[in-house]
């Protein structure tokens, strides 16, 4: 990226919007970077509900365009962009009141079903279904009697948020994207007319500076937006609110039902997710004053998720059923107010595009599912009307890895299944996380067939999961695989401690660790698994954030700028 050619765009910020960015320039034609601080997707885009939705909850709020290109969206990455890693989810709205409540309820399901079939010229999921109690008591038997009079089953989609991220960042990289994690923006540079014209970057692996040229810098840090607009030397630009939403996970044998729940409570909404191995429950919407870069779970917040699950659920949750917790932060616009006073759930996630500087584009705002639209409209204002639509964006059409080929892949799973030894559960784990990528990782296992085999203390893995995530995911650390390749440290009651110094065998020769680095790396995940431990005895949010920074000795990271 430091050559004298320079770029065309720099893309500052590595979740799902600053990926989204640097694919949808890349394949207008454009030589395209992107910088991220920490690993991808190390932000708010690996702690989400893991939904891909238009947000039923936002037409109770009557925001239709925000729901129809949300729906609109799912069925791109459904249907098109992203089959292999974006699954339809049933979820039942259980109902309290027979008449009234089932109708508006219909009204509103019905809308949402129109709106993405109109989006996608046809239905990209099943339609909405009736219930009785009876009916909605075989689809959920372990929901309470007392919690429903009937119900409505509706579709959205979930999704492995970080592995996402990550397969946007290959996708690109596959166009010729030059993409650097690890890499903390510094300083924005300027021309003598005060247009921004590169940035300066630090290494943050071997702490070198680099100088970047860049015809167009896009910035898209979510929670650290105004940090970074900053840099630009002007008080202009978008001001952000960070949000914290947490989830908890519990067995899947813990909760008896085919779908997933969704409940409307006094502050938001909870998800009761199902995935193959787990149950997912959220979220939290509060305020979130500590640092950024380690929001962190109280116990007060896992009491309210097991609460408001309880008062439906005859599962009767309890923290000891609990194997993981997270926290992230949602970046959420601040309405027309610089005070910061407004309560985040009243806060629109629609995104916004500003120029604060010539040659700095700003965007915040948005939500997961929407990350597309974002990054086009992101490019087209840098580009400008003109040269926008005489290169518009093709990311509509362009399947991410692992999506090209996916029906011809899935057919050659009884095949492969045999030829490795593996069940068809295995297949399905597989082509679910790479798709058509698959035979990258069975090169793998043929140039060591050890690889090919579970990890002794996490079998939902192969060793080969772990050697993929460092030669073709970007992981460069210990915590980049089990926070965001193979997700142990939610996954796993002991955050993946067990299968450690497994993974640490099988990453460490492909980093060139010597024996010194992967003692290091071991000891600092395990710090970290046990700061994330000690926060969830706290009650609230200073206390945790002290009690982690205490258990893991941690002083709070500034941006080396200050």
């Amino acid at each position: 990226m430091s050559d004298e050619e320079g770029l065309d765009v720099l893309v500052v910020g590595g979740g799902v919007t600053g990926a989204g960015i640097v694919l949808d320039a890349v394949t207008r034609g454009l030589r395209t970077g992107i910088v991220e601080m920490q690993d991808w997707a190390a932000g708010t885009s690996s702690w989400s509900s893991k939904l891909v939705h238009g947000g039923l909850r936002y037409l109770l709020n009557l925001d239709f365009s925000l729901v129809a290109e949300g729906l609109r969206e799912r069925g791109l990455l459904l249907t098109k962009t992203a089959p292999h890693l974006v699954k339809a989810q049933p979820f039942l709205w259980p109902l309290k009141m027979p008449v009234i409540e089932r109708a508006y309820s219909a009204v509103g399901v019905g809308m949402y079903d129109v709106m993405g079939v109109v989006g996608m010229k046809g239905a990209a999921v099943p339609l909405q279904r009736h219930y009785t109690r009876r009916g909605a008591l075989r689809l959920f038997p372990d929901i309470r009697e007392d919690a429903l009079v009937g119900g409505i089953r509706f579709y959205d989609a979930r999704v492995d948020d970080a592995r996402l991220v990550m397969t946007l960042v290959r996708t690109a990289q596959s166009y010729g994207a030059l993409a650097a994690s690890r890499t903390e923006l510094v300083d924005l540079t300027k021309d003598t007319t005060g247009r921004v014209v590169g940035a300066e970057v630090v290494d943050l692996e071997t702490r070198q500076r680099h100088r970047i040229k860049a015809r167009h810098v896009i910035n898209a840090t979510g929670v650290w937006t105004e940090q970074t607009e900053a840099l630009g030397g002007t008080e202009g630009g978008l001001r952000v609110l960070a949000s914290k939403g947490i989830h908890i996970v519990v067995p899947k044998d813990r909760i008896k039902g085919s779908t997933g729940i969704f409940l409307r409570t006094e502050k938001s909404v909870l998800f009761i997710i199902p995935w193959p191995e787990y149950w997912i429950i959220g979220t939290t919407d509060t305020p979130w004053e500590q640092d950024r870069l380690n929001p962190v779970a109280t116990a007060e917040d896992v009491d309210y998720l097991l609460d408001h699950a309880n008062a439906v659920l005859r599962s009767n949750l309890a923290r000891e059923d609990i194997i993981g917790v997270y926290a992230g932060l949602r970046p959420l616009l601040q309405p027309g107010t610089k005070d910061g006073s407004a309560a985040s759930t009243k806060v629109s996630r629609d995104h916004t595009v500003v120029d604060p500087v010539p040659g700095l584009t700003v965007i915040s705002g948005g939500k997961l599912t929407s990350y597309r639209l974002m990054a086009e409209h992101a490019v087209d204002h840098a580009l400008g009307k003109d040269r926008a639509r005489q290169t518009p964006s093709v990311t509509p059409d362009t399947p991410l890895v692992g999506a090209p080929g996916l029906a011809a892949a899935t057919r050659q799973a009884p095949r492969i299944a045999k030829k490795y030894g593996w069940d068809m559960a295995r297949m399905r784990h597989l082509l679910d996380r790479y798709g058509s990528d698959l035979p990258a990782l069975l090169a793998l296992v043929d140039g060591d067939p050890a690889l090919g085999r579970p990890l002794a203390a996490a079998p939902t893995y192969l060793g080969a999961e772990v050697a993929m995530a460092v030669s073709h995911e970007g992981a460069l650390h210990l915590e980049d695989i089990l926070l965001r390749r193979i997700r142990l440290f939610f996954e796993a009651k002991d955050r993946g401690l067990a299968a450690l110094p497994e993974i640490a065998a099988i990453a460490g020769p492909l980093l060139g660790w010597d024996e010194a680095t992967t003692r290091r790396e071991t000891e600092a995940y395990t710090s970290r698994a046990e700061a994330e431990a000690a926060a969830l005895a706290e009650t609230t949010d200073a206390a945790a954030a002290a009690a982690r920074r205490r258990a893991e000795d941690l002083v709070p990271l500034e941006p080396l700028a200050t």
